[in-house]
């Protein structure tokens, strides 16, 4: 029988049942995992920006992150760890589903990038105390049935003058039809029932979670899709999707 996952208030069996059946597509950017390859270029810009603001780096160095411990919570294939650890950053990250950390670990050995994959619950790895410069939570929020204590946790790990970036999105009427009934439904974009509306975070929702947890949110983004370019951009409305980077003092 196949070893349980960590046990974790951020655990759903169903969420990771479904990660599970698409962990060898993660790298396919006609696949399921579409989405998200079409994100991967606003999220890493928007974060070598703030990050580069925050820790005082020249944000066209080849490698601006270099130094910086980054976590990444959520890690799935690793879609996010590789560019990031490119970028310089002594990059782990961290997932509860073994296929997905095997995916992520074979791809990640080809590119010839030393990224440490871990499969342990971001509230075990919290009560190890090991801070990291960076916690990158995004696109997971959304899936974890207590998103307080995920986040908590999650907060926990930003040491004194670190900092957290998150990406999900809002619990709006507009989230729901483009999110779940234009993605999901119409455009195909993701497997149906990869969302809950139920648990969209709103950004205020987030913020004070984060707020509990001793950080400050610093910067709010919408992202929004353009068609005409089939990409998306950072948006003045967050009403659908959003970005968040929050601070420790």
């Amino acid at each position: 029988m196949p070893e349980p996952p960590p046990a974790a208030a951020s655990a759903d069996p169903d969420e990771l049942r479904r990660f599970a059946e698409l962990a060898e597509r993660w790298w396919d950017e006609a696949g399921p995992m579409a989405p998200l390859h079409k994100l991967n270029p606003i999220r890493l810009a928007y974060i070598r920006d703030q990050v580069c603001r925050r820790f005082g780096r020249e944000r066209d160095a080849p490698q601006p992150f270099a130094g910086l411990a980054i976590l990444d919570v959520g890690c799935g294939g690793g879609l996010l760890c590789e560019p990031l650890a490119r970028l310089g950053g002594a990059v782990t990250g961290i997932d509860l589903e073994p296929t997905n950390l095997a995916v992520a670990a074979r791809h990640a050995e080809a590119a010839g990038l030393a990224i440490g994959y871990r499969r342990v619950a971001v509230e075990q790895l919290a009560a190890t105390g090991a801070p990291f410069d960076l916690v990158c939570v995004m696109e997971v929020v959304e899936h974890v049935p207590d998103m307080p204590s995920f986040l908590a946790a999650c907060g926990r790990l930003v040491r004194p003058g670190g900092a957290l970036v998150l990406a999900t999105l809002n619990r709006t009427v507009r989230s729901f039809a483009l999110g779940i009934v234009a993605a999901e439904y119409v455009l195909g974009w993701l497997p149906r029932g990869t969302h809950r509306w139920s648990r969209f975070v709103r950004p205020s929702e987030a913020a004070r979670a984060l707020r509990a947890a001793g950080l400050r949110v610093a910067d709010l983004a919408g992202v929004s899709y353009d068609p005409l370019r089939d990409r998306f951009r950072l948006s003045p409305d967050p009403a659908v999707n959003y970005m968040l980077f929050a601070t420790r003092d």
